[in-house]
């Protein structure tokens, strides 16, 4: 019987990665926790934004509260309305004070309610922008998610390469297919199933955005949407290649950890840099071009109309380029650490046979 070509190997084992996935509750679970998560994250804040401040009022200076956003109740006397506040019925109490008004409250100044009776100068924008504050950071939120969830689940390549050194099932594959074969499969198969889940969330976003109320931010959020498949999908590809190495490195299940730091840091790095430094624009900037932050960091840039699509062009170059780079330094340590079994084997020796 003639060995299968390259191609024909790295499919035979990209639909053997899929098959095994897709069969198991984790992969159904995970998927399932991630569309709710994306409803939930988009429609909560609308739902649960939270309620008016609750005020007493007494006499006269229910004029002060008059169209503002505070929960109202009206009584006789100033006793009565500080008796509200001690009993915690009330945030604060609005009384008359001489020809003005007084708030009372408990312990701390009820900032919720001074700022609803503070007269705002009018605000004019230079520059307005179609995305508000909130917006912005459900938004950086719900990409910096994705992104660390499919990374995460890139943890399955590592785990079914550990699985077969440990059962030795690996010695048979290799006779069979090409080990650089068996690397691309497992990417390949990975990177499939995370590309169908991805375009189910994509036309989920929609859904969910006009169920919150939020129509009118599907202009924005489409093209950020977009983008963000094509670095999320050559993010996941970087990922999916360090978790092959952390997985062949290792012979046993229980060492996986020790050879799985640099993978969650790059997979973990971009959903806390741009959690910490969306509202940092200089940051924000140079994290966009970085390959390992970028699948987060230029998508919440496009979205806040903060990047022009010649940069999302250019960064998704670097990061093109980089993956290239990272999946031949890793078919190289795959290679060499595959079929080597006992403890942790050193990246110096994984690398050695290349040599």
């Amino acid at each position: 019987m003639a060995r299968a070509s390259f191609s024909q190997a790295t499919w035979l084992v990209a639909e053997r990665e899929m098959k095994t996935l897709v069969g198991t509750k984790g992969f159904w679970i995970g998927f399932l926790f991630t569309v709710v998560g994306l409803f939930a994250l988009t429609i909560l804040p609308t739902v649960f934004g939270g309620d008016d401040p609750k005020v007493a009022v007494v006499g006269s200076a229910v004029q002060a509260v008059q169209g503002k956003a505070l929960d109202v109740q009206e009584v006789g006397s100033v006793q009565e309305a500080a008796d509200l506040v001690r009993a915690d019925d009330v945030d604060a109490a609005i009384v008359p004070d001489g020809a003005g008004i007084k708030v009372l409250a408990l312990n701390s100044p009820p900032n919720s309610v001074i700022r609803q009776l503070v007269e705002s100068p009018p605000v004019e924008l230079l520059e307005a922008s179609a995305v508000t504050s909130g917006q912005r950071s459900v938004t950086v939120i719900v990409f910096g998610l994705v992104f660390l969830m499919f990374g995460m689940g890139g943890a399955a390549i590592a785990q079914s390469t550990v699985t077969e050194k440990q059962t030795r099932i690996v010695e048979i594959l290799v006779s069979t297919v090409p080990v650089r074969a068996l690397l691309a499969g497992k990417i390949l198969g990975h990177t499939i199933l995370t590309l169908l889940q991805v375009v189910v969330l994509a036309l989920a976003a929609p859904i969910a955005l006009r169920v919150a109320g939020l129509g009118e931010l599907l202009g924005v959020v489409a093209p950020a949407l977009g983008w963000f498949i094509p670095f999320l999908m050559l993010g996941f590809v970087l990922i999916s290649s360090m978790w092959a190495v952390a997985g062949a490195l290792v012979s046993r299940q229980e060492d996986l950890g020790s050879t799985m730091g640099l993978v969650m840091i790059a997979v973990m790095g971009p959903y806390f840099g741009v959690q910490f430094f969306y509202e940092n624009p200089v940051v924000l900037k140079w994290m966009s071009f970085v390959p390992f932050t970028a699948g987060v960091a230029m998508p919440v840039r496009l979205f806040s109309e903060q990047a022009a699509a010649w940069e999302a062009i250019l960064s998704l170059g670097i990061l093109a380029v980089t993956v290239v780079v990272i999946l031949l330094v890793a078919s190289r340590l795959y290679t060499g650490s595959l079929l080597q079994t006992g403890g942790r084997v050193k990246l110096s020796k994984a690398w050695a046979p290349a040599e």
